[in-house]
């Protein structure tokens, strides 16, 4: 992979400033004028620890609506404490809103709060368990078939999905580092690397490259595959994605939240271009 073939994106907060779906409509409209290609958006209910959470569909939507090229998704979604049957539902129609741009981003969920404090189960190896079953349902009922399941967490009884999403496998891609979502991004169609925090990088490019290689060997498909890296970077600097890109990155996604500086200092760092822009 080189970086002229890299894709660029938005990861966005869905807490403080960017609770509010107008501020996220503004940075999507201006990162596809600046040439940026994504916007994807956090997925926590950050109000249960502290700021204020916006609904991340309900921003999607917006920016769907504001947009016309993006690709949309979120990074990532615990689909843990979400019911599959509506989460289908909700990511077709967003789909079919966009007119076939949405990338689902799904994980474990990274703080135990958002389900212990509304009387969830917060072990992780359930929050593992469910996701895994519910992935599964996801993907049968995007694909249209006609669904009957009993399983540990999820009973489905002789369901069909309608309407469907516009794009034939809508992609799935899965968060985080350890061994087993590693070995769980391998059966879909992306990983999302967990390769910064709210201050800067937190992975280098040899370790992404230690990462991309343990899913390439888990892979029983020759399916287009992609790896999404949240990193920093300011304008026109090519340098700092490069190497991630030649470690197998396919997207760079640039971290946008209230630590980074203020909204208005990060829309025009988005107006100013992606790294060599």
């Amino acid at each position: 992979m080189t970086v002229d073939r890299l894709r660029y994106g938005l990861c966005v907060a869905n807490l403080g400033s960017y609770a509010d779906p107008r501020t996220v409509v503004k940075l999507a409209e201006s990162a596809e004028a600046s040439g940026w290609s994504g916007l994807f958006v956090w997925d926590h209910l950050g109000f249960v620890w502290g700021p204020p959470a916006g609904d991340p569909w309900v921003i999607l939507s917006a920016a769907a609506a504001a947009t016309t090229e993006l690709r949309l998704g979120t990074a990532v979604t615990p689909v843990a404490r979400r019911r599959p049957q509506v989460l289908a539902q909700t990511v077709a129609t967003l789909d079919l809103l966009s007119k076939g741009r949405m990338i689902f981003g799904a994980g474990l969920g990274g703080v135990p709060a958002e389900f212990s404090t509304f009387g969830e189960d917060a072990e992780p190896a359930v929050r593992a368990a469910r996701l895994d079953e519910g992935l599964e349902l996801l993907s049968q009922l995007w694909a249209g078939r006609r669904v009957t399941h009993e399983g540990s967490h999820f009973t489905v009884r002789d369901v069909a999905l309608a309407p469907l999403p516009v794009q034939e496998r809508l992609p799935i891609w899965i968060g985080g580092t350890s061994s087993r979502a590693l070995d769980r991004a391998a059966r879909w169609d992306g990983w999302v690397a967990d390769s910064s925090d709210e201050r800067g990088m937190t992975m280098t490019p040899e370790e992404v490259a230690a990462k991309a290689k343990k899913i390439a060997a888990a892979r029983t498909s020759d399916g287009h595959f992609d790896i999404a890296v949240i990193g920093y970077s300011e304008a026109r600097d090519a340098g700092i994605a490069e190497p991630y890109a030649a470690a197998g990155a396919t997207w760079w996604l640039e971290s946008v939240h209230d630590l980074r500086g203020s909204p208005e200092q990060l829309l025009r760092r988005i107006e100013a271009g992606r790294p060599g822009s």
